[in-house]
């Protein structure tokens, strides 16, 4: 999702995934520590996190990006703190991003490449 055709199109989309799934994991770990897996705290949580969207300028992709974070540190079933599965998440995508990046880099789409049609 993030590997974009060039290297400033993929940071772009890279810093909205970023901010996006840091506010989701956020808001995600503090709804399900302190009020638990509940459709109400659910919906307020996503609230927030648009309100918490708007206020640091995030576009509408970080937003998405942050709702399935919060969906995902929410309603996992856990054994452990919330904190854990928010940090994981946000460890997990933070390392998608850096490879997504590095592949950009060093495999970049060659410019005026042109598919024949056999």
């Amino acid at each position: 999702m993030i590997t974009q055709s060039s290297l400033g199109a993929a940071l772009a989309v890279s810093w909205q995934r970023f901010v996006g799934t840091a506010l989701g994991a956020v808001v995600g770990a503090i709804a399900a520590s302190y009020f638990g897996a509940q459709a109400l705290v659910f919906t307020a949580s996503v609230f927030i996190l648009g309100l918490l969207s708007a206020f640091v300028r995030s576009d509408q992709s970080a937003y998405r990006f942050g709702g399935v974070t919060l969906a995902i540190v929410m309603m996992v079933p856990r054994t452990g703190p919330a904190w854990q599965i928010a940090f994981r998440r946000f460890a997990e995508v933070s390392i998608g991003i850096a490879v997504a990046l590095i592949l950009t880099v060093v495999w970049p789409e060659k410019e005026g490449t042109v598919w024949r049609k056999k």
